[in-house]
């Protein structure tokens, strides 16, 4: 499994409910790598969308405790459900696409992320995991410096090197996961099916 985020140099990712930039060539390359796979979303991040519509050409999957049903989307209320929903389909297809605590939810869970790192500082109210801090995951891939005329950005794909044990506790503001590091082979997310245990045996 995947995930896909652009950060600001502190690893700020959005504001407001929103994100922090709107770069061109940053929103095609989202657009050219998740198109036809499945997207995987916590609720804010389907309401940020124009009109709380799902992106289109893609699976849309949101964890959302108390939605009703929707013809558009996949609703699952919870984890369980999340796991069920997604070990049908090939993890090389499913991407994590945010909003911020869904992310720190699913990175263990995930073997690449797709990072555009963009060279300001965007005031971010919410922040996504250095993964240059974390010894689990390793930088694989880095583009060119691209500058648009207003922001400079470059391209990063990170590869894990290990998995995490996860223990979740619930608290006043929501889910809280604590890892702790676990050697795994780099293949494990490449294989089909998903669990959410699965990673932890």
């Amino acid at each position: 499994m995947k995930t896909i985020v652009a950060v600001d140099e502190k690893w700020g990712i959005g504001k407001n409910n929103g994100l922090l930039f709107a770069i061109p060539e940053d929103m095609r390359f989202f657009r050219e790598t998740t198109l036809n796979k499945v997207v995987v979303m916590g609720s804010n991040t389907l309401k940020s969308f124009p009109g709380g519509k799902p992106l289109k050409n893609r699976v849309n999957i949101v964890l959302w405790p108390d939605a009703d049903e929707r013809d558009d989307v996949v609703i699952v209320r919870n984890l369980d459900e999340l796991s069920k929903t997604l070990s049908a389909y090939d993890t090389d297809d499913v991407f994590i696409i945010g909003g911020a605590m869904f992310y720190k939810t699913m990175l263990p869970y995930c073997d690449t992320a797709y990072i555009t790192k963009v060279r300001a500082d965007g005031q971010a109210q919410v922040f996504f995991e250095n993964l240059d801090d974390l010894s689990c995951w390793s930088l694989e891939k880095e583009s060119e410096l691209i500058n648009n005329g207003q922001y400079e950005s470059f391209s990063t794909a990170y590869e894990v090197l290990c998995h995490c044990e996860r223990s979740v506790a619930i608290s006043r503001k929501g889910i809280l996961v604590k890892t702790k590091a676990k050697r795994a082979q780099k293949n494990l997310g490449r294989n089909r099916g998903f669990s959410l245990s699965s990673i932890s045996r």
